[in-house]
C-alpha cells in the first residue's frame, strides 16, 4: 500500500464495529484546543483550527463543544494546558510505530505508552529511530460509495492534488500537508463532501507482518489508539487479507 497507511484503512474497518464517540469527542476537543492555543481562534488565519472544526463537524460533534474548546485554547474560558509529544518504537514482527501524544502531564503519558509496548511485545525506542521512515502528507478520505472515483479524481487534481486511490469504500486523496484545506474547499464547493481530512506520516515503504506476530501487532496499536493522550498512531506494517480474515481483523 505505497503512499497510503496500511493501519489508518484496518481502523477505518474498525471504525464500523466500535461506537467510541466520547473517546473521539475528547481526542477532537483536544487537537481543537491545542491549535486554538497555538494559531489564535480565528479559523481563517489558522489552518490547522480550520482543519480540526472540519473534522470535528463531520464527526457530528455540537457547535458549542468546538466554541468551548476554542475558548478554552485561546484562554477567554479556563481550561487544562496540554502539551504535545512524538514517541517512537518497535512492534512485534519489526514494525515501526510512530505515536503523536496530546497531554496535560508528558511524565505520566510516556510511562503508560512504554507500559503498553512492553505489554504487546513492543519496544519504545529512541528520537528518530523510526521517524525517518515516514513522510508527512495531506490525506483526504471521501466515501466511495457515494461518488464514482472518475468524478473525484477530476475534482482533486483541479483543486491540486497529488493522487487519488480508493480502497474499499473510501477514495483517499493525498496532497501537500499545506493543501489540505484548499483542496478540501475545493471539493466541497463542487457538492462533494469530505469525511476526513488530516496532515499524516505515510511509511516510504512497508513491512509484512504475519501470525502470531500480526496479532500481536494489532493489540499494540488498538492499545495505543485507545489511550486517552494518543491522537495519532502511524505504522508501516502491512497485513494480507487472509491473515487480517484469521484473527478477526
Amino acid at each position: 500500500m505505497a503512499g497510503h497507511s496500511k493501519w489508518k484503512q484496518i481502523k477505518h474497518k474498525k471504525a464500523a464495529q466500535d461506537a467510541k464517540r466520547g473517546a473521539k469527542f475528547t481526542k477532537l476537543i483536544k487537537e481543537i484546543t491545542v491549535a486554538a492555543r497555538q494559531g489564535g481562534g480565528d479559523p481563517e488565519g489558522n489552518a490547522r483550527l480550520r482543519t480540526a472544526i472540519e473534522n470535528a463537524k463531520a464527526g457530528n460533534m455540537p457547535a458549542d463543544n468546538i466554541t468551548r474548546a476554542i475558548k478554552k485554547g485561546t484562554g477567554e474560558l479556563e481550561g487544562v494546558v496540554y502539551e504535545e509529544a512524538t514517541y517512537e518504537g518497535y512492534g512485534p514482527g519489526g514494525a515501526a510505530i510512530l505515536i503523536q501524544v496530546t497531554s496535560d502531564n508528558l511524565n505520566r503519558t510516556v510511562a503508560s505508552i512504554r507500559h503498553i509496548f512492553s505489554k504487546h511485545g513492543g519496544n519504545l525506542g529512541t528520537p528518530n529511530s523510526v521517524a525517518w521512515m515516514f513522510d508527512s502528507r495531506g490525506q483526504l478520505y471521501v466515501d466511495a460509495t457515494c461518488y464514482a472515483e472518475d468524478e473525484i479524481f477530476d475534482a482533486a487534481l483541479e483543486a491540486g492534488a497529488d493522487d487519488i486511490a480508493t480502497e474499499g469504500d473510501q477514495h483517499i486523496i493525498t496532497t501537500e500537508p499545506n493543501r489540505v484545506n484548499t483542496v478540501r474547499g475545493a471539493l466541497e464547493s463542487k457538492g462533494l463532501s469530505v469525511a476526513n481530512a488530516e496532515v499524516e506520516l505515510i511509511p516510504q515503504s512497508t513491512v509484512t507482518v504475519e501470525g502470531k506476530d500480526a496479532e500481536r501487532l494489532l493489540k499494540l496499536a488498538d492499545a495505543l489508539e485507545e489511550h486517552d493522550d494518543v491522537s495519532k498512531v502511524f505504522s508501516n506494517f502491512d497485513i494480507d487479507q487472509e491473515t487480517l480474515a484469521a484473527i478477526g481483523g
